[in-house]
């Protein structure tokens, strides 16, 4: 679900495999219940907004390369 937070109070980061490809690059920042990602390209934008379980298991998929390759 969109949702608009204030940038200045979130700490967002980017994965260590971002590299220095700024075309494709999202960023993340912990909430009280959940995650946030936004595109880093457009940080004024609205984010999306993931409860403390989606963001687990997007993360646990991650990690168990349950996503598939990059660029599929």
């Amino acid at each position: 679900m969109p949702v608009s937070l204030a940038e200045n109070s979130l700490e967002w980061f980017k994965s260590s495999y971002s590299g220095g490809n700024t075309t494709e690059c999202v960023e993340a920042a912990f909430i009280p219940d959940g995650a946030a990602v936004r595109d880093s390209k457009r940080p004024g934008a609205t984010y999306l907004r993931f409860s403390n379980d989606a963001w687990a298991r997007f993360v646990r998929a991650a990690l168990n390369g349950q996503l598939g390759p990059i660029g599929s």
